[in-house]
């Protein structure tokens, strides 16, 4: 009698980190070795910040060891106090960096076919305490950064844009993150362009970009002159390198993630209850995310049904961002997180499911996904 062959079924995960080649990397680290210069403003760390001024079209990078403490020296680099209005859609580190600095997040409800900040509930939340406003990039979208800009400007206020998502993002041929007082880059993991773990800000003069280096370096100016109350938030050479070895092949992995969406827009747009997130034709995206809408009443499911369901089939989807920050507990008490004040983001957050997208799926592995999301649909 002969046996069947086990068949082994690899988990698809929502994403997964894209790494070099190691023979790649490998001289990078034995000139790491050989250096002996580990971290504090290496020759990596000098070259990566230049390299990505140059890739970006941005006039200063500032690198970070990680993307949360990079929104916390950019509230301390420009002295924010009091109240900043932020989303409460987004990862919980937006809210988390605004509440370690010691200051208080105000939720405003979002756009619904954007998912980011509607400038339009903005001026209800601001208030005598209200110093900053901290948008959100979704998914690397661009926010309305013209009227933003406006109504920061109408009330004085700090405009700095978390753009964790907005790596190489461009609408009409210029990068975003060089709108607002300040852009913060994350290079997680996770990210389309990582440096393990990382991050960046953007600024826009040599003045900024000299006090944002004395807070990343504990507030030294130089050997003897602390200037600030600072914090240890550099990015070390390891890291560095990483960058320098990803740089190369980022507009390759661009691509790849690029038709990896394409295939999924041109049969999903096919099936009632699924809205697929449209990318604007003046934006040049990055891809890093593959967020649709579900609509039960349209589609037959619930998006937690259906986010099971592609479970039982090892697909770990994301509800990418559920629950929102303004519900979790130490948020909650909040008065600008009151439901009815954010009916969209609620919507929206229960809605929302992003798909696996990341170089190495394959077309085979998106098509399992997207016949799971076929058989399912109500006909």
């Amino acid at each position: 009698m002969s046996r069947s062959k086990k068949i082994k079924i690899e988990n698809i995960t929502v994403t997964k980190p894209s790494l070099p080649d190691l023979d790649e990397f490998i001289p990078y680290l034995k000139e790491i070795w050989n250096n002996k210069w580990l971290t504090n403003n290496g020759p990596f760390h000098q070259q990566l910040e230049k390299k990505l001024e140059e890739f970006l079209g941005v006039e200063h990078v500032c690198l970070c060891s990680n993307g949360t403490l990079a929104l916390m020296l950019a509230l301390k680099a420009l002295n924010i106090k009091g109240e900043v209005i932020t989303t409460p859609f987004s990862f919980v580190a937006t809210s988390h960096a605004i509440a370690w600095s010691g200051c208080k997040p105000i939720f405003s409800d979002i756009e619904e076919n954007s998912f980011n900040l509607d400038p339009e509930h903005i001026e209800n939340k601001i208030t005598p305490k209200t110093t900053a406003i901290m948008p959100v990039h979704v998914y690397g979208n661009p926010c309305d950064n013209e009227k933003l800009s406006l109504i920061a400007e109408k009330y004085g206020l700090k405009l700095i844009y978390d753009a964790a998502h907005a790596f190489h993002f461009n609408k009409d041929g210029m990068s975003i993150l060089n709108w607002g007082d300040l852009s913060v880059l994350s290079f997680h993991a996770t990210k389309v362009f990582n440096t393990f773990e990382g991050g960046a800000i953007i600024c826009h003069s040599e003045e900024m970009k000299q006090r944002i280096n004395d807070l990343k370096n504990f507030g030294f100016h130089d050997e003897v002159t602390v200037s600030d109350i600072g914090i240890n938030a550099k990015m070390n050479e390891v890291q560095a390198a990483m960058g320098l070895v990803q740089l190369k092949s980022i507009d390759k992995l661009i691509d790849k993630r690029k038709s990896i969406a394409k295939f999924y827009s041109d049969r999903l747009t096919k099936i009632s209850g699924i809205k697929i997130f449209d990318v604007d034709a003046t934006i040049k995206s990055n891809y890093a995310y593959y967020p649709i809408l579900i609509d039960d009443k349209g589609y037959g499911m619930t998006r937690d049904e259906l986010y099971s369901e592609l479970i039982n089939h090892q697909i770990f989807s994301r509800r990418y961002f559920y629950p929102l920050i303004s519900d979790m507990p130490m948020y909650k008490d909040l008065e600008s997180s009151n439901p009815e004040d954010l009916p969209i983001a609620k919507k929206i957050s229960e809605q929302v499911l992003c798909l696996p997208i990341y170089p190495d799926l394959k077309n085979v592995e998106v098509e399992k996904i997207i016949s799971i999301i076929e058989r399912y649909h109500r006909s």
